[in-house]
């Protein structure tokens, strides 16, 4: 059962945030080809895959979602928080890649 759900490119162009660029992020990419973003609290699954596919032209195989809680810091007396983030583990099909690091043309 493939139902098929458009979303308003509007939306879709706000759902990815940013690319993750960390050594654990490095590592999932090289190990499991997947590719790890930033994206918006609220976003679902699908609106993450077709935003990467629109966005990267790539094709998705799957997507996981990682709800990660921000830390309290201090400094002196003064406590603060970090935000809450949602990171989203993109799963390219075989073949595929996205390359954050040549020039945009």
């Amino acid at each position: 059962m493939s139902a098929v759900i458009k979303h308003s490119e509007e939306r879709l162009m706000k759902v990815l945030l940013a690319p993750v660029i960390s050594e654990k992020a490095t590592f999932v990419a090289e190990k499991n080809e997947q590719v790890v973003f930033l994206v918006t609290p609220d976003a679902t699954k699908l609106e993450i895959k077709a935003a990467v596919e629109m966005l990267f032209k790539v094709q998705v195989e799957s997507v996981q979602v990682a709800n990660r809680a921000g830390k309290t810091k201090r400094s002196g007396r003064f406590t603060g928080r970090r935000n809450n983030t949602r990171r989203a583990f993109v799963c390219l099909k075989s073949g595929q890649e996205i390359n954050f690091t040549e020039e945009a043309k």
